[in-house]
């Protein structure tokens, strides 16, 4: 197991604005009534459910409902309004905020041909009741959920990790975890492999997925300046064929003489 690190709070929160006056811009709310099929819709969920609030949004009817009925909301949008499909479903951290979870469920009813959002608050431990009964596409939506947000779900047939190891601590989409990893996060690849002992030798892992070296000719290959594997760097040019001689079936090679650069679109 991983070993625990302390609390740091939202440490992904940084001052892109110093204008302590600026104010984010919000998408529009129209009201419900201004549609006639999300009206008639509504209608039917208001008169077996608590609607805490209802609006629409970008052409999507938003509906905030309890979290205890999360099953019995989508199995009546389902057989009853024709939301025959789940496409997304995931959370929101409002941890540091509220204490509290986001659940989002993004519907699509084809024969209507519009979009539907439910929305609901769970609490850090809160069980949430799985869904996968009405939509098989919530399958790995919930289990992804679990994985990165640390979302307890019920009634789940296989509810492990998606994408982390089984033994990762903490839960990489939370706004508490660091943007690079855990500080053991480095060290995890390098100690199942190949062990502890080996850590002097391979040195930590590099958590910046974007960072590019171009003199370290291990991970990277630097066009046309090319090199064995390990080599030294070389700044002499150097002229690559990436495509077989003759081309491939149907697809004719380039000849790079008789390539033009196109200055403008026509």
């Amino acid at each position: 197991m991983m070993r625990s690190y302390s609390d740091k709070q939202n440490v992904q929160k940084k001052p892109y604005f110093s204008d302590r006056y600026f104010v984010a811009p919000q998408i529009p709310k129209d009201v419900v009534e201004s549609d006639e099929v999300f009206t008639n819709d509504l209608a039917v969920l208001k008169a077996k459910f608590e609607i805490k609030e209802a609006y629409i949004q970008r052409g999507q009817l938003v509906v905030y409902i309890d979290p205890k009925d999360n099953v019995e909301v989508l199995k009546t949008l389902r057989d009853e309004l024709f939301y025959n499909f789940l496409s997304e479903h995931s959370a929101i951290d409002w941890l540091a905020k509220s204490g509290e979870f986001e659940i989002f469920y993004q519907l699509l009813s084809t024969s209507k041909r519009k979009r539907l959002r439910v929305k609901c608050f769970i609490k850090e431990k809160e069980v949430l009741k799985s869904v996968i009964s009405l939509y098989s596409s919530a399958n790995w939506a919930e289990r992804e959920m679990y994985d990165m947000f640390g979302v307890i779900i019920s009634g789940h047939p296989y509810m492990k990790r998606l994408l982390m190891p089984d033994d990762w601590f903490d839960h990489p989409l939370r706004k508490t975890y660091p943007l690079h990893g855990d500080e053991v996060a480095q060290w995890y690849e390098i100690d199942k492999i190949f062990g502890k002992e080996y850590r002097d030798i391979i040195g930590p892992e590099e958590r910046d997925s974007a960072r590019i070296d171009v003199n370290d000719t291990h991970r990277f290959a630097h066009l046309n300046h090319e090199v064995p594997f390990g080599a030294e760097p070389s700044q002499e040019k150097t002229f690559t064929d990436y495509q077989e001689e003759g081309g491939v079936f149907i697809v004719k090679k380039l000849k790079k003489e008789d390539a033009k650069i196109v200055k403008e679109r026509y």
